[in-house]
């Protein structure tokens, strides 16, 4: 069993201090306005769906977090709900037939895809703490918010170090993805594999896209794509990569049965040079073993361009319009975005956190983070900007249909081309 991310005893006393005079506001208030000012006991139901694994270290952190705070406030019961396999797919039937989670993590789409659904949370004390770098994606034009994000999500290739080594390479000597393929063709000879990816999950595979998609596009062509149309031919160079890493022989042969566990647990014992995943990956790796030399480096353009990290909005959680128990939720926000605990949720999600209030603690993850961070250019996830909104279960089934061979990289575009121009049409009506 792995060890709590946080101690208990530690959080539940923070919780007796900070929320045991009930309402949202006085989660976070001062002694003296908590004292004069008479409120109701908080109590409510809430069902948050956390976006994140049963058995991953943001999970673990949620667990310890939401019993200090239930402790603290007995007549509130919060069900944690760990992610499906697809968690937006499920978010969205969820909504769709009305039976709305209290809360739920918004993955990258809180303004969006789901700001219509959310509560307007822009008045919340922590609100004026979120890092200013997420305005562009979190703040409407209005400046209204409606998630509180625990992390800046910070993305690139992760690696095994010792792996890299093994075969007479570091990350800094892949700029290219030239540099990138060479480095696969050695692990693979070496009898390892070179990329680890989770079919079974299925939503990683469609990260090929959004890793390798952006350095394809020059800014005209990303300013077309903006406007709703597609430009297919700088699109393609993603799908064309997938193909030729397929040919080459790099991915997992468990694929089709892989989780994005088994890619920490590769990652951990040494048994694979790459993924194109998040760093909560290498987080979970870290605790299946400490002495790991994992961490993540920036992408190789296709254009000839600077490698780039990939920036966004990751674990934000926001609270239905619609939840019966208002005070409640705001309240368990309030507690979340507390210093103490937004720095150990960010630690559990290996990424800088989302509130300036929070502390960065980024354990191994650190020195990934001092190579990079501020160093190289960085890019919004592709899929978030410069596609249509419900085009993720596209990118998805494509670069699947072409990593395992059973759609080839002209009918994954034409799909994607057909999909684009009615997803747009949609948007545009």
């Amino acid at each position: 069993m792995r060890t709590r991310t946080t101690a208990l005893a530690a959080i539940t006393a923070l919780a007796l201090a900070g929320c045991s005079s009930g309402t949202g506001d006085s989660a976070t208030s001062a002694p003296d306005d908590a004292a004069t000012t008479e409120v109701e006991a908080l109590s409510g139901a809430l069902e948050f769906m956390t976006g994140t694994s049963i058995d991953s270290e943001l999970y673990l952190a949620y667990e310890d977090i939401t019993e200090a705070f239930e402790s603290a406030n007995p007549d509130v019961s919060i069900e944690l709900v760990p992610s499906s396999t697809d968690h937006e797919g499920e978010v969205k039937t969820r909504l769709a037939s009305g039976n709305t989670p209290d809360l739920w993590m918004t993955h990258g789409w809180s303004l969006l895809r789901y700001s219509e659904f959310l509560m307007p949370l822009t008045d919340e004390l922590w609100a004026k703490d979120v890092n200013p770098a997420l305005d562009p994606a979190m703040r409407d034009g209005d400046g209204a918010i409606y998630a509180l994000p625990l992390d800046v999500d910070v993305a690139g290739l992760l690696y095994n170090a010792d792996v890299l080594a093994s075969v007479g390479v570091t990350p800094e000597d892949i700029r290219t993805w030239e540099d990138f393929t060479a480095a696969c063709d050695e692990i693979t000879a070496a009898g390892k594999t070179a990329i680890y990816t989770a079919g079974k999950d299925r939503w990683p595979t469609g990260l090929f896209v959004d890793w390798i998609a952006p350095g394809a596009y020059d800014e005209a062509a990303l300013g077309t794509q903006a406007d709703g149309t597609l430009v297919p031919e700088s699109y393609q160079v993603a799908l064309d990569k997938v193909a030729q890493f397929r040919d080459s022989g790099y991915f997992n042969p468990d694929y089709t049965s892989a989780t994005s566990d088994d890619i920490s647990l590769a990652l951990a014992q040494g048994d694979t040079g790459f993924s194109f995943l998040m760093n909560f990956v290498a987080v979970t790796a870290y605790t299946y073993n400490p002495d790991a030399n994992v961490g993540f480096m920036p992408i190789p353009s296709a254009s000839g361009g600077d490698p780039y990290l990939v920036v966004g909005e990751k674990n934000a959680i926001g609270i239905s319009s619609t939840t019966e128990s208002p005070d409640a939720a705001r309240a368990y926000l309030a507690f979340l975005a507390q210093p103490d605990n937004g720095s150990v949720l960010a630690k559990a999600s290996g990424s800088a956190p989302g509130l300036t209030t929070a502390t960065s603690d980024l354990g191994a993850l650190q020195a990934s983070h001092d190579a990079w961070v501020g160093k190289v250019p960085s890019v919004p996830y592709f899929d978030r900007v410069y596609m249509p909104n419900g085009a993720w279960d596209t990118i998805v089934s494509t670069t699947e249909g072409v990593l395992t061979n059973q759609m080839s990289v002209s009918d994954a575009m034409a799909k994607v081309a057909t999909d684009f121009d009615s997803l747009t049409a949609q948007a545009q009506s």
